[in-house]
């Protein structure tokens, strides 16, 4: 009766385990899918339209930055714009760190 049992135990590999394996990877396959196509893809998507954006810069452009000062581009080097903020007042700001394009500044504050 043992002798029986030991015969009919399961062997080493039978013909699906490779169908099982595949299946054991495929709720991993569906996350990265998953993560590709609603985080990573777009993400690449937005940064590519961000380089793109930077090396268009011209001068005269109203920009803003992403520390959200609005400007007008007044020259361009590599690595640096210099914007003016207001009235003969300049900053040069690293082009990485522009934002986008701004429709136009904000108006100035008639309060002062």
């Amino acid at each position: 009766m043992i002798d029986t049992a030991y015969a009919m135990a399961p062997g080493g590999n039978q013909g699906g385990g490779d169908m099982n394996t595949l299946l054991g990877f495929l709720p991993m396959i569906l996350i990265f899918a998953v993560f590709y196509f609603l985080l990573i893809r777009p993400q690449q998507k937005k940064a590519k339209e961000h380089k793109t954006l930077l090396e268009t810069l011209k001068k005269g452009d109203s920009v803003i930055t992403q520390g959200g000062l609005y400007g007008k581009i007044t020259a361009i080097q590599d690595q640096v714009v210099t914007l003016e903020i207001a009235d003969k007042v300049r900053v040069r700001v690293s082009r990485s760190h522009i934002a986008g394009l701004a429709s136009a500044p904000p108006a100035a504050d008639q309060n002062s």
